[in-house]
């Protein structure tokens, strides 16, 4: 199985335990008299055998990760690293030129005559911002390139 494979049948684990807790959620407490809509019971077994599914899967593609070359000296796991940092990076930027521009801020009209400035070149965190988004997707073509060619380390 490829490296990409098991990404989705984690993807697909994930969703299914969402789902399952709430079909749980709705069969836990009924009204006396009133029965269930499936039985607790069968969904909680369901519940442990997708949870051990995906445990299996994410030991399997965390191995997986940390063996397989990236190149320049990293693991996938290196690059997986970098990829987020470049994320969170670009989301605190975005966040602060939001801020800069008063994007998204409701002003209330008033007497007061206060005065606001930008304490930052908007332009250039823009541009960095944009560099950022450039190289993460960069990374991630390259990282999910290799997913698809990549075996899944048992």
């Amino acid at each position: 199985m490829k490296l990409a494979e098991a990404l989705l049948l984690r993807a697909d684990a994930n969703k299914r335990i969402r789902e399952l807790q709430g079909r749980l959620n709705r069969s836990a407490r009924v009204q006396e008299g009133d029965t269930a809509p499936e039985n607790p019971l069968e969904l909680l077994d369901e519940l442990a055998r997708t949870v051990a599914e995906m445990t299996t899967l994410v030991k399997q593609i965390n191995r997986t990760n940390a063996q397989t070359p990236f190149g320049d000296g990293r693991t996938l796991t290196d690059a997986l690293a970098d990829r987020d940092a470049l994320a969170t990076e670009f989301g605190v930027l975005s966040g602060v030129i939001n801020a800069a521009t008063g994007a998204g801020q409701q002003h209330a009209y008033n007497a007061s005559p206060i005065k606001y400035f930008r304490a930052i070149n908007v332009a250039d965190v823009q541009k960095r911002a944009d560099d950022l988004a450039r190289q993460r997707r960069d990374l991630d073509t390259q990282i999910q390139q290799l997913n698809w060619s990549v075996d899944l380390v048992e």
